[in-house]
């Protein structure tokens, strides 16, 4: 751990560092790959839309139901004369859905259960889902989605700028994205524990995107006045000095959800932690991702559109090919190139140490 905090430290002094900026071409075209990886899985299995989504028929067996999944699948099964899904719950009960069922369906359906099971009929909990609302509560998500989208552009633009607010936008269309297509890879069952998990990766993956954003405007303010660094060179200095806090962050939060998903729902058989927990755990991994490798970056290619970054850029490797036809080192210290490219109060304590007492350096 204390390496790790000291190789934190030297990231943010800018001592070492990765190029991640400059290999933004390789991590776009990961993210491609993967992205049409996730749509062909939608286009091809589709999502398994759950009861409240599509309608049908939900029925809870007691306690320590002396039944196996199987049997009890193929009991619902030739009772419905539909596909049915059944999960074993953490006290033994099942959990058996099916669709397109009616109120007297069920209660048939019910009775044959419970006959099949050797158990009372009144001892089974069914729950009966309308198709209309479900797919009112699909509009409702939808509708929640596109609403949390518009307020984070709106946010994000005039907290920093429009290239900011668009580079967020894509990363997390991105990660919503590769989040679908692994339940639709896997196979679990869309709920709305499931929309729930989808805005809460969104936020987790806004914050990690955000603080590299802000150090990035920090970093930025009066670059034009130096000719040591180009945008894209700050960027990658940005993504840098917070790198080691987004995986922290990122670890943390993965852990829970981790011991949600693969212990509560594969050991314990808690199913309907499964629903919350997948895309708990896909989304914050994607969300870390796409912040390091995809939204800075991107900022990056669109500043350096701009007529001040592409003189600035001109400018800056004119001076180092000069310094280099000179025989001069075109090598700089980090701490002394931030000094020129952000304000005093942003390089702090360390940018005052190389000062004596009557002002030299």
């Amino acid at each position: 751990m204390s390496k790790l905090g000291t190789l934190g430290a030297r990231l943010h002094r800018g001592e070492v560092g990765y190029d991640f900026v400059g290999k933004r071409k390789i991590w776009y075209g990961v993210s491609i790959l993967i992205t049409i990886t996730a749509i062909l899985a939608l286009a091809v299995q589709g999502l398994n839309m759950g009861i409240e989504f599509k309608g049908g028929a939900v029925f809870t067996t007691p306690k320590n139901t002396p039944v196996s999944v199987a049997q009890a699948t193929e009991d619902a099964e030739s009772a419905s004369g539909h596909d049915a899904i059944v999960q074993q719950l953490g006290d033994g009960s099942l959990r058996i859905q099916i669709g397109d069922l009616d109120t007297k369906q069920a209660d048939r359906v019910k009775a044959e259960l419970a006959q099949d099971m050797n158990i009372a009929v009144d001892s089974i909990n069914a729950e009966l889902v309308g198709p209309s609302w479900g797919k009112q509560i699909a509009t409702k998500a939808w509708t929640g989605l596109a609403i949390f989208m518009v307020l984070v552009v709106i946010y994000l633009a005039i907290a920093f700028e429009w290239r900011m607010a668009v580079a967020a936008l894509v990363a997390l269309i991105h990660d919503i994205t590769i989040t679908v297509g692994i339940y639709a890879l896997v196979g679990f069952e869309v709920t709305p524990g499931t929309v729930i998990g989808l805005l809460t990766i969104l936020g987790y993956s806004l914050y990690d995107t955000v603080v590299v954003f802000d150090s990035l405007k920090e970093q930025t303010k009066g670059i034009t006045k130096q000719t040591r660094w180009t945008y894209s060179e700050i960027a990658n200095r940005s993504i840098n000095s917070t790198l080691v806090r987004s995986i922290n962050t990122t670890v943390v939060a993965l852990l829970p959800v981790a011991g949600l998903l693969f212990i509560g729902g594969g050991f314990l058989g808690a199913g309907m932690l499964n629903d919350i927990s997948l895309s708990l755990f896909v989304g914050l991994a994607a969300g870390a991702y796409s912040s390091i490798f995809i939204a800075t970056p991107l900022v990056a290619d669109l500043k350096e559109r701009e007529p001040a970054m592409k003189a600035l850029k001109k400018r800056v490797l004119a001076k180092r090919a000069s310094a280099a036809a000179k025989g001069e080192s075109a090598d700089v210290d980090p701490a002394e190139a931030v000094e020129d490219a952000v304000p005093a109060a942003v390089v702090g304590q360390r940018g005052r140490r190389g000062r004596s007492t009557d002002g030299r350096r």
